[in-house]
């Protein structure tokens, strides 16, 4: 999809709008998982989560666009649970570029309101990710707005930037366990890796309760969903997304699932022994690495807390 020096190019220009996150060895974590545990702080981003590595470099490929052709962009439009709408409305917002996102009706509550606070139009439509994301299709050829997907080049390539920091600055990775949502994060993981010539193992990690993409790689070619039945709304998603399900057959080494129990008990360990606040996705990958502890046992392990953005009742609810 892209070369080194392109990621490094875009390492560059993201570079020049987000800092770049920490890497950390926790041994609290280690303890529990019964492997050397490193995590990369996604969640400590100015909006909560990686996606907004992604927006900019859309943005910036954007305004290089319109410089190069005199044509600008009316608006940006898409669907989201949260993460993504709100890396299109930060980078819109610094790069004059207006938003407007679709979400389900019954979508988080304090999303909804980090988005509007970047400037976005919010409108809610349907009972999941892919209605709304149906409806902001119908709306950008109505309304001539840019319809901006969840997994797309410049997305990935924005993304992978947090991939190249991790093996670039952490010790020699074993494994990489990381979320899938639509695809876009363990896909930049992937390409990082082998642009990088190295020999970690990517490992994804999807809710029982929203397998399509587990089922999928089983499978060795699509096979089409029909549920997401997870309270983690960042990898609540129905339909595998095809060019992101060809990166992840040819490059993962394996899709775990991890029931909502699971993903609940990671988010109080993270909380416990590192005091970060991660979201559902974000502490997917701690949970299939304690359920996989066998197999890890003594090595070196990367996990991806992909962000933080996780309603306060939701966080009680699951480790009160």
């Amino acid at each position: 999809m892209f070369s080194l020096s392109e990621l490094q190019r875009a390492a560059a220009v993201v570079g020049s709008h987000l800092p770049a996150t920490p890497q950390l060895h926790w041994p609290l974590l280690s303890q529990r998982a019964g492997a050397s545990v490193w995590v990369k702080h996604e969640n400590h981003l100015p909006t909560g989560a990686f996606k907004v590595r992604g927006g900019v470099m859309l943005a910036h490929r954007l305004q290089q666009a319109a410089q190069d052709t005199g044509r600008c962009v009316p608006g940006l439009i898409s669907a989201t649970r949260g993460n993504h709408g709100q890396s299109l409305g930060w980078a819109g917002a610094r790069f004059g570029l207006p938003v407007t996102i679709i979400v389900p009706f019954g979508n988080s509550a304090e999303k909804n309101a980090a988005m509007k606070g970047y400037g976005v139009r919010l409108i809610e439509h349907g009972a999941d990710f892919e209605e709304a994301r149906d409806e902001a299709n119908r709306r950008a050829a109505e309304e001539a707005l840019l319809f901006v997907p969840s997994f797309a080049p410049d997305l990935v390539i924005g993304v992978a930037t947090y991939a190249l920091e991790l093996f670039q600055q952490a010790p020699p990775l074993d494994a990489v366990y990381v979320p899938i949502g639509l695809g876009s994060g363990i896909c930049g993981t992937i390409l990082a890796r082998n642009l990088l010539g190295l020999k970690t193992q990517v490992i994804g990690v999807q809710s029982t309760g929203a397998d399509s993409y587990a089922r999928s790689f089983s499978a060795g070619q699509m096979v089409p969903g029909n549920r997401a039945n997870t309270k983690a709304d960042g990898i609540a998603v129905r339909q595998p997304d095809p060019e992101a399900l060809r990166i992840i057959l040819g490059g993962a080494e394996s899709i775990i699932t991890v029931p909502d129990a699971a993903i609940a008990s990671a988010i109080r360990a993270y909380w416990t022994d590192t005091h970060n606040l991660v979201e559902g996705a974000g502490a997917a990958p701690l949970a299939a690495l304690i359920q996989d502890s066998a197999a890890t046992a003594g090595k070196t392990v990367g996990l991806i807390a992909s962000g933080g953005n996780i309603d306060l009742a939701l966080f009680r609810s699951w480790v009160g």
